[in-house]
């Protein structure tokens, strides 16, 4: 991996993350989303980057920073699960009736759930955001010999 391919994982990581709460709101906003974001932070785009099995990438960014950002994406994911729940699982489920009537597939209840998880998804999302740009800044402060 060259100091290119680790910053542009970080700047991939920040528009997928960023895009998958777009996803988020246009399901709140009661439109399909075909492609829901994995559930396991293994699964996505970043999480697929970041736990590589070699160990490269924490060796790159180093424990502290590597660590930062397993917690604030593992909490992201925990949190998105319970959104997921509630907007994306049941989809297929909808019958033939309700897709006729138009009527909504989630209850409206759980719909404000979705909208209150979604207020601290924000905010979880913003403190992953800041533990990629912190990681950016480490990977851009490292010289290029550090890389394989």
């Amino acid at each position: 991996m060259t100091k290119e391919d680790a910053l542009a994982a970080i700047k991939k990581a920040k528009e997928a993350h960023e895009a998958q709460m777009q996803k988020i709101e246009t399901a709140l906003n009661g439109k399909e989303v075909t492609n829901p974001t994995a559930v396991e932070k293994t699964k996505c785009e970043f999480g697929k980057w970041l736990y590589d099995p070699d160990g490269h990438v924490q060796e790159i960014i180093g424990s502290q920073f590597y660590e930062n950002l397993d917690v604030e994406h593992e909490k992201w994911h925990r949190e998105y699960l319970r959104i997921f729940n509630i907007l994306f699982k049941g989809q297929k489920k909808q019958g033939l009736f309700s897709k006729i009537l138009g009527k909504p597939a989630v209850d409206p209840l759980e719909l404000d759930k979705a909208r209150l998880y979604y207020t601290e998804l924000q905010e979880t999302t913003a403190g992953l955001l800041k533990a990629l740009g912190s990681a950016e800044r480490r990977i851009s402060a490292l010289q290029e010999t550090k890389f394989h």
